[in-house]
């Protein structure tokens, strides 16, 4: 029964990855979208950590004042956050066709189609880590943390988008629609600008620093951070993975609760 679990697990994960693969059209606007935006907000506030150095003696933007490097993490976890949704939107595509209905009446275990379509996301965001290192390495980026801090960054991406897949996927297997998952997209975005993915918490004010300073992403973002900007951590690391983490398993949990509920009223 392992055995065959595993090899039904495989197979789906592999069928989930080969459709995102095949499907430009789902990846490509976010890895576009979120260096477009990078590019916008390096030229509009780029002279800003060094105006704030020297008029007021801060480093909110850390200790080189290169808002390159503060952006790059805020890219990564954008490009993760849009091109997670996709795992769900599958799902719901497949439910949507029947497909699913087919898949559920054959002896494969409900568990490894889950794994199978959030193995598509996982990847994705691994791969979408990478491109991101990549290419702001390109234009002058650095992780102080090195090697090891490099790699908190590709983990933590696979993680998150292991929680935004789960999330993404519950909601398809409730509604079975690709539209009510695409629209779950504004949300994600609010959730992502009331954090200190783009500015740093302590030039907040009022109720806005308060949600900021709470948002789970902002504790995953800036364990993530620090990595860049200040060197290896082995705390902010710590929160950088098990911050998604958690999230991931509580994402997973309700996908099987929901999953569940759906085959009890068939």
């Amino acid at each position: 029964m392992a055995a065959s679990t595993l090899a039904q697990t495989v197979a789906l994960s592999r069928r989930s990855v080969v459709n995102i693969w095949r499907q430009p059209q789902v990846w490509v606007p976010s890895l576009l979208f979120p260096l477009l935006f990078a590019a916008l907000n390096s030229a509009a506030l780029g002279k800003v950590p060094g105006q704030l150095a020297d008029r007021f003696g801060i480093h909110p933007f850390g200790p080189n004042d290169r808002f390159v490097d503060f952006l790059f993490v805020a890219t990564l976890t954008q490009g993760v956050l849009f091109g997670s949704l996709s795992g769900g939107s599958e799902l719901a595509q497949d439910i949507e066709s029947g497909f699913f209905d087919r898949l559920v009446t054959t002896p494969v275990a409900r568990a490894s189609i889950l794994v199978g379509r959030l193995a598509g996301s996982a990847a994705l965001g691994a791969v979408q880590a990478l491109v991101f290192i990549g290419i702001f390495f390109a234009f002058g980026a650095r992780v102080a943390g090195g090697a090891a801090g490099a790699l908190v960054l590709p983990v933590a991406a696979a993680l998150l988008a292991l929680a935004i897949g789960g999330l993404a996927c519950a909601m398809a297997i409730r509604t079975g629609s690709v539209e009510a998952v695409q629209g779950a997209f504004p949300l994600l975005f609010i959730t992502l600008f009331v954090s200190s993915a783009f500015f740093p918490t302590v030039l907040m004010k009022g109720w806005y620093r308060a949600v900021a300073t709470h948002n789970p992403l902002t504790y995953m973002i800036d364990g993530m951070r620090h990595q860049v900007l200040y060197g290896f951590d082995a705390g902010q690391a710590a929160r950088a993975v098990l911050v998604p983490g958690a999230l991931a398993a509580l994402a997973i949990g309700l996908c099987l609760v929901t999953l569940r509920s759906r085959l009890a009223s068939r």
